[in-house]
């Protein structure tokens, strides 16, 4: 995703597009980061890295600002368009981010856990 202006930019001839892009990625040592470089490389892309973050939220918040692309999970792209007033520019197929629910309970019992449990697998599986 980018600023609007910057979408259009890089959104046509997408993949190839981001071979020297200005990007900002998650930090390295994660699984997401892992999946984009391997996926840049079996592109043979090579993305100029502007920026590495922990933060999820501050690296959209400089997405925002216009200093790079940067990638979101799909399940989040409306949100993402909404409240950072970013475009999209491409779908990277087969990077895939986990959500993970960990509970010491076998059984959820407590209502509101169970509705978030709910509510997820709602959401994030239709």
């Amino acid at each position: 995703m980018a600023t609007a202006p910057t979408a259009g930019e890089y959104r046509n001839g997408f993949p190839g597009s981001l071979d020297g892009a200005p990007v900002l990625l998650p930090a390295e040592g994660t699984s997401l980061r892992r999946q984009l470089d391997d996926w840049f490389t079996e592109n043979g892309i090579r993305p100029r890295i502007v920026g590495e973050f922990e933060d999820s939220a501050l690296l959209k918040a400089f997405g925002q600002a216009g200093a790079g692309l940067f990638p979101v999970p799909s399940i989040v792209e409306a949100e993402v368009c909404r409240q950072y007033h970013a475009r999209p520019i491409g779908v990277v197929d087969g990077v895939v981010e986990r959500f993970y629910a960990i509970s010491v309970e076998r059984r959820v019992t407590h209502p509101a856990v169970a509705a978030i449990c709910t509510a997820a697998r709602t959401k994030l599986f239709e």
